[in-house]
């Protein structure tokens, strides 16, 4: 590594003659700059790796209670264990942005349990249930990330939650954290009829070679994995860090088109394809080497610089690629296809095959609400219908594997009393929900249960437009600016944030229109476009929506998406 030498004094500048370029400031990118820390976040990784908490929260802090956790623990360290401090209830979201993290927290946790796209079997599921009623009050929620989420956990019942998910094979190693967070994986993986590849090997192969490695558990911020071998593309994987899609290269076979650099939040910016195709035997070794380049070569200086795609788009394509092969695999990757547009929905919502006859079943409860009774109730009914096990999706459904076909209609049934059911409406279908302000520091305004009630009320405002619309239309609603809730690639994105009516202040959202992922219907993504100055009352999104649903119904050409309508259309017709 060269630097440039320290410059000599010498005279100053006549008055109006240009000055030397300053240094620019260095980005933190340990290969460049150097390991210092540059911030205090960098500084308590720095200090001890984070994975060794999990040695204080069982011998320490679990016994001496909430008020024995050192201060960089809790607010630093938990993460990668799955563990967030929750919001204290009763606090309004016009005080989110003005009261400190201490005075937002509780003295309860949220818990992230990863589940990687692996099938949870009945006894899994029990133990996800059983979690849920003896230590969550009850609560759990199928994230848009293939996660379980737990409210109400004390530090005191962490060992033991966690011996319950080890027996049954789940974890929350690295859950949050700057840390390879959980996989997106195929929900049909090794069992759909039209399946390319099968993802489950290369997941296995990575986690079991690098999740828990200390060397991965400083990242400059979070990296996130999709990989998928179903033509659905159902793992959103214009949006992760690192996706690997599965297509068929015409000499080498089937294996994975390699994709980088996505992600959303405040700044968001869809991943980009490297061309390079990698086969199975190389997926992990990849996998390794992108990890590490974020690692090495991202930046650490400031938080919100800290994400792949913020080098990505200096770097370029070209150059991460070079990289990849020569500094970190030491070989050359092939060229490879593209992914083919999908020809139906990545959500598998409903009754489709298998390849070995059986069914798989896709269900959508409402905005990834399960709880304790529904997951237990779920093993109940798989070994009653004598399925095999259940996946979680990337847009919070679930779908039963292993379903006989004479045994369908006592599953579809049995699903529906549990909260299930895969025969949902237009919009319990396709609407996803960020935690919000129940439980969330961040939020500003509440999701899950305002979401839920548009849905009821939308049901009977459009039951008689729903069945003259070919494909869902997506609505996402999130309770801050973090999109969570991916508000910038859905049909209709909502983000929530606190409006002023008439002179009185009142959660409300934002509105993202026209956003959307490859999918069916649509062959390339794109961003939502935000609407001037529209902002809409928490308590008239229903009549919103219902209104811009039918403008679309009224004005689309034959064949046109939500979203190509409402990039074209007026913006007249968008309030």
């Amino acid at each position: 590594m060269t630097r440039t030498p320290a410059p000599t004094k010498g005279p100053a500048p006549a008055l109006g003659a240009p000055r030397a370029a300053r240094p620019a400031r260095p980005h933190g990118q340990w290969k460049v700059d150097g390991t210092t820390p540059l911030n205090a976040n960098e500084e308590f990784k720095a200090v001890d790796n984070a994975l060794n908490v999990r040695e204080r929260i069982e011998n320490i802090y679990s016994k001496q209670g909430f008020g024995s956790i050192e201060d960089t623990d809790l607010h630093g360290r938990f993460r990668w264990w799955g563990l967030y401090t929750q919001r204290k209830p009763g606090i309004d979201g016009g005080r989110t942005a003005q009261l400190e993290p201490h005075e937002l927290e509780d003295s309860y946790f949220m818990l992230r349990v990863r589940t990687d796209g692996q099938a949870l079997p009945p006894a899994a599921l029990r133990v996800l249930g059983d979690i849920s009623t003896d230590f969550g009050r009850g609560s759990a929620d199928i994230t848009d990330r293939q996660n379980i989420q737990y409210h109400w956990i004390e530090i005191e019942n962490i060992p033991e939650i966690w011996r319950r998910l080890e027996s049954v094979g789940l974890e929350t190693t690295t859950a949050c954290g700057d840390s390879p967070r959980g996989f997106l994986g195929s929900p049909v993986a090794g069992i759909a009829a039209d399946e390319i590849i099968d993802p489950t090997p290369v997941i296995l192969e990575i986690k079991k070679r690098y999740i828990g490695d200390p060397d991965l558990a400083n990242l400059p911020r979070k990296f996130k994995t999709a990989i998928t071998g179903h033509p659905s593309l159902d793992v959103v994987h214009e949006i992760n860090d690192i996706s690997l899609v599965g297509v068929v290269h015409p000499e080498l076979g089937p294996g994975y088109d390699l994709w980088v650099g996505g992600a959303l939040s405040t700044v968001p910016r869809l991943g980009e394809r490297l061309g390079a195709f990698v086969t199975e035997e190389q997926a992990a070794d990849v996998w390794h080497g992108i990890i590490r380049i974020f690692r090495d070569y991202g930046y650490r200086r400031l938080r919100n610089k800290a994400r792949l795609k913020f080098l990505l788009a200096d770097w370029g394509t070209e150059k991460l690629r070079a990289v990849l092969e020569t500094e970190y695999l030491g070989y050359a990757l092939a060229d490879g296809p593209a992914p083919q547009a999908p020809t139906r929905p990545g959500d598998h919502v409903g009754v489709h095959e298998q390849k070995d006859g059986n069914l798989y079943v896709g269900a959508a409860p409402v905005v990834g609400r399960v709880g304790g009774n529904t997951l237990s109730g779920l093993a109940d009914l798989i070994e009653k219908v004598g399925a095999e096990s259940a996946r979680l999706t990337a847009h919070q459904k679930v779908v039963v594997l292993g379903v006989p076909p004479q045994n369908l209609d006592v599953l579809l049934a049995g699903l529906e009393p549990l909260g299930l059911t895969a025969r949902p409406s237009l919009f319990r279908r396709s609407t996803i929900a960020c935690t919000g302000i129940e439980f969330c520091k961040l939020a500003i305004v509440d999701t899950k249960d305002t979401t839920a009630r548009v849905i009821t009320e939308l049901e009977e405002k459009l039951a008689d437009v729903s069945a003259k619309i070919e494909r869902p239309i997506e609505l996402n609603v999130n309770g801050c600016p973090n999109s969570c809730a991916r508000i910038q690639t859905a049909d209709i994105g909502l983000k929530g944030q606190i409006i002023t009516v008439d002179g009185e202040q009142m959660p409300g959202f934002q509105v993202h229109l026209g956003g959307g992922l490859v999918r069916e219907g649509r062959d390339e993504a794109g961003l939502g476009r935000t609407v001037r100055g529209l902002k809409v009352p928490a308590h008239e999104v229903s009549d919103y929506v219902d209104r811009i649903v039918r403008r679309y119904e009224q004005q689309r050409t034959p064949g046109e998406t939500f979203a190509k309508w409402a990039h074209r259309a007026d913006e007249d017709h968008l309030s």
